[in-house]
């Protein structure tokens, strides 16, 4: 699949991931952004940066995407990924939405 496909946040959030840049990772959230890792909750761009450094780029996560289609509501977008590093490995869904600027405003792992 072609990343250029992805909203330009969800692309600034992979690119990010797998170029180990952690402020443009954190960047791609709005300052009010939720995340939630399987249960985990994060708030704001302290905590997207908090679940960056245990759990994304900490751990040398890499990110292959292989689709993305809408979610149930506006600015909404599933993204189905493999993950690899030396953390999770495997497939998985990204839910993430987006505020109207188009920042991250809320990203589930689940």
């Amino acid at each position: 699949m072609a990343e250029q496909t992805l909203p330009p946040a969800v692309r600034a959030f992979v690119d990010a991931t797998n170029q180990g840049d952690s402020e443009a990772f954190v960047a791609a959230f709005s300052a009010d952004a939720y995340l939630n890792d399987w249960g985990r909750e994060f708030h704001g761009r302290d905590g997207a940066a908090s679940w960056n450094e245990s759990d994304n780029i900490g751990k040398q996560a890499h990110f292959a995407v292989h689709g993305i289609r809408p979610g149930r509501i506006e600015r909404q977008y599933l993204v189905t990924v493999t993950v690899s590093g030396n953390g999770y490995n495997g497939p998985g869904t990204f839910t993430f939405t987006l505020d109207e600027a188009g920042l991250i405003a809320r990203f589930v792992i689940a």
